[in-house]
């Protein structure tokens, strides 16, 4: 499973010109789900997603996660990010989670944001959506378990 977390200003999601999910000051969480992940796998990333020290301190340090930081997440389905780019000039994605097993973890990987009592917005699975957000540094990392 894999996050790709941007810290953010703002963000928001927009299907059929309209907003479905949008946050202030928080983590944008683009999740990629890959074939052998299971619910451990996703309790583990959420952890660390919401664990990770990315936001300033009293110092402009960065040693404060997004809940101290009082900051919500916006998640967002992205089964690119599972994508093998290693040979030739497209992509495959074979080693992406098959659509109805990602779909059950991306829930799974939002409610267990929302169990840690994150304000927790999300996009649509499968949707053609539109990501806007304002990137806060930029401060972007690549989190995988």
């Amino acid at each position: 499973m894999i996050a790709l977390i941007q810290r953010v200003s703002a963000a928001s999601v927009t299907v059929d010109n309209q907003v479905i999910g949008e946050i202030g000051a928080g983590l944008l969480i683009l999740l990629g789900v890959e074939k052998d992940d299971d619910e451990q796998k996703a309790q583990r990333l959420c952890e660390k997603v919401l664990g990770y020290r990315i936001f300033g301190d009293e110092n402009d340090k960065m040693n404060l996660n997004v809940r101290q930081a009082g900051g919500s997440v916006l998640v967002v389905s992205q089964f690119t990010l599972a994508a093998d780019t290693r040979k030739g000039m497209r992509p495959s994605f074979s080693g992406g989670a098959a659509p109805a097993e990602a779909e059950r973890l991306y829930h799974y990987f939002s409610d267990c944001c929302r169990e840690q009592d994150i304000n927790t917005a999300n996009g649509r699975f499968a949707a053609d959506m539109q990501v806007s957000l304002v990137n806060d540094g930029p401060v972007t990392f690549w989190l995988q378990v």
